[in-house]
């Protein structure tokens, strides 16, 4: 079938389809939608993050329950998840072995400033499924790079640390920058910045070598933060050799290598790391670590445990080092770490993940070539995006020129209201352990329903 490249008349149509779907969503969704015409006092913009109100759909709709693979909202709506809380629920909903630790724990204790019982085994499980790293607890990803970081400057006494342009590791200050006409910039809509994260890091494209080259060889970078497969700016897997060249110029500049495999945990068992063998130096996995209980992890290389022990042993007193928080390492997250690595992130759990990723794969291509639209689908293990290009994106310029927001939207609210949840800024897709098969023949045919609509093969 010929190509449909009319973007401009894609667009049309896709704003066609969302100004037709969002009185669906807003009949189905009475409950909902009162929470925000008449609101309470309290949350600010009535949600408990503020930007849960960015979701292109016309308002929140407010969770009642949620377990494997299914949410049901306060007006009695059931849909299929296969956002899983942006990764943060990658096993599904409430798994039982987590349920269970929530509920022993919770008759010894949350939290103690004290190691718990089961910490010598769950860093045990730890090193057997991620690796020989020392690891230490923290409460989320975001936290987890921010002290690695801090470590990765100590031990090598330098500033500045190097990220890919696109990139998102949470809530990091020194990240929150974007590469603009070949310089690093802060990045747009950042509320109250006070330092100059110009000062503090370096951006440049993804899978580029010579640039990676020449920001290593300066020797003013301490570490270098990454993913292994960029996954906040569209989908961006590295070319043949990039992770290999990263490590070997990490090493021939005395520079830390940083691998947050927060969303690249997918997978397969062990990550990416594991998978693919890299030996970074600091390896960190935030929100499924713990079967969706706020906890993360990093670990560091021997040698950089033991140079930042030969440091703290030169400080005099107990100090505040800057790192840790109270609730950070509590009985609570240990246990169902344990929990989470003995029973629910499993070998087994991987399997039936990729082989449900494999057909959503299928049907996916599939989908896209009957509706002769130019784009492709980007995979790495269970995680699935759908790229409005024919070609690959390489870096986040690429990646940023082949999102199309019109669409996107439309094929958001388009499958919503059909009965699937993919995520909101981008056309991820989460296939968890519990997803069934006829969950994933029920997206493949909602979305080729709404390919059809989009280039009019049908009905509007």
């Amino acid at each position: 079938m010929a190509k449909n490249t009319d973007l401009a008349g894609l667009c049309a149509t896709a704003r066609e389809m969302v100004a037709r779907e969002a009185p669906i969503y807003e009949k189905q969704r009475p409950r909902s939608k009162a929470m925000f015409e008449k609101p309470e006092p309290g949350f600010y913009d009535q949600v408990p993050q503020h930007w849960m109100r960015d979701w292109p759909m016309p308002f929140p709709f407010a969770v009642a329950g949620a377990s494997g693979s299914t949410l049901i909202d306060i007006d009695g709506n059931e849909l299929v998840d296969f956002c899983l809380g942006d990764t943060g629920a990658m096993f599904g909903h409430a798994p039982q072995p987590i349920v269970d630790a929530l509920s022993q724990s919770g008759t010894r204790g949350l939290t103690t400033m004290l190691p718990s019982g089961e910490t010598a085994k769950v860093g045990k499980l730890l090193s057997d499924r991620f690796g020989p790293f020392v690891f230490q607890i923290a409460t989320t990803a975001s936290d987890a790079n921010r002290f690695a970081i801090r470590v990765a400057r100590a031990v090598t006494g330098r500033k500045k640390i190097l990220v890919f342009d696109g990139c998102y590791h949470g809530a990091v200050d020194e990240t929150l920058v974007d590469l603009e006409n070949g310089k690093t910039v802060a990045r747009k809509n950042l509320l109250g910045q006070v330092v100059d994260v110009t000062t503090t890091s370096v951006s440049i494209p993804f899978n580029d070598i010579e640039a990676l080259k020449a920001a290593l060889e300066t020797g003013e970078i301490a570490v270098v933060l990454a993913e292994p497969v960029m996954t906040n700016c569209g989908m961006i897997l590295p070319d043949e050799g990039y992770l290999k060249a990263l490590r070997d110029l990490t090493r021939a500049t005395g520079t830390l290598l940083h691998i947050d495999e927060t969303h690249t945990i997918s997978t397969g068992l062990g990550g990416y790391t594991a998978v693919h063998g890299l030996a970074p130096d600091i390896f960190v996995v935030g929100k499924p670590v713990g079967g969706g209980v706020p906890v993360a992890i990093w670990g560091m290389s021997e040698d950089v445990a033991q140079a930042m022990s030969d440091i703290r042993a030169k400080m005099s007193g107990i100090g505040h080092s800057g790192i840790g928080t109270t609730l950070s390492g509590s009985t609570l997250q240990i246990a169902c770490l344990r929990a989470c690595l003995e029973e629910v992130m499993t070998e087994a759990a991987y399997e039936t993940m990729n082989r449900h990723a494999d057909r959503l794969e299928q049907g996916f291509t599939a989908a896209i070539r009957a509706a002769g639209l130019p784009w492709h689908v980007s995979r790495v293990g269970a995680r699935l995006e759908i790229v409005f290009s024919a070609d690959t994106v390489r870096n986040a310029q690429e990646s940023r020129a082949a999102a199309i927001d019109d669409i996107q939207h439309a094929l958001h609210i388009g499958l919503l209201n059909q009965g699937y949840l993919v995520t909101p800024f981008h056309n991820m897709v989460l296939v968890a352990p519990t997803t069934t098969s006829e969950q994933i023949e029920g997206l493949l045919g909602a979305f080729e329903n709404v390919l059809k609509r989009l280039v009019a093969q049908e009905d509007m």
